[in-house]
């Protein structure tokens, strides 16, 4: 899943740093899915045929697995000197820190000490994350919130690629 490593070119070069996350919806939000389009096709029973009732409830179950598949799709990796979570990509260099949450410090920064112009990559069902602060003068946003099953190695190769690597 993650790896972290070090390759030195000269002191412009940067830390080889990399790590891949797919933060992929949990088995339990699936059955929810399945459980709804059994719902769907016992309401309608009583109103059409089974066969009608048996196909809008295998289509509402389809519905909620394409929308499962596409919310747990979101990746998060840092690799070739860049960060990218979501769609969103910023170079290693331009990333000031990076700090691991637990649950209760991700929740204060999800809520309490959030500020809105932060990026966020989100995902109620991953309780830890990552604070990624900027360096970027020009940016507005202050800081990337981003959630990580696995917060202490992408903070980890954040800072490992967004330092100079040393002779």
């Amino acid at each position: 899943l993650t790896t972290v490593g070090a390759a030195s070119r000269g002191t412009l070069a940067r830390v080889n740093a990399t790590f891949d996350e797919r933060l992929g919806a949990p088995l339990s939000w699936w059955a929810l899915a399945g459980l709804f389009g059994v719902a769907v096709s016992w309401t309608v029973v009583p109103a059409a045929p089974p066969a009608v009732a048996l196909a809008l409830g295998l289509a509402t179950f389809a519905l909620g697995a394409a929308a499962l598949w596409r919310w747990g799709s979101a990746r998060i990796t840092v690799t070739g000197g860049r960060l990218r979570a979501g769609r969103a990509v910023i170079p290693l260099h331009l990333c000031a820190g990076a700090t691991p949450l637990d649950a209760d410090a991700a929740r204060l920064q999800r809520g309490p000490l959030a500020d809105a112009r932060a990026y966020l990559l989100l995902r109620p069902y991953v309780r830890t994350g990552v604070r990624v602060d900027l360096a970027d003068p020009r940016d507005p946003t202050p800081y990337w919130l981003l959630s990580s099953r696995h917060p202490a190695d992408l903070a980890n190769a954040v800072r490992a690629g967004s330092l100079p690597a040393s002779d």
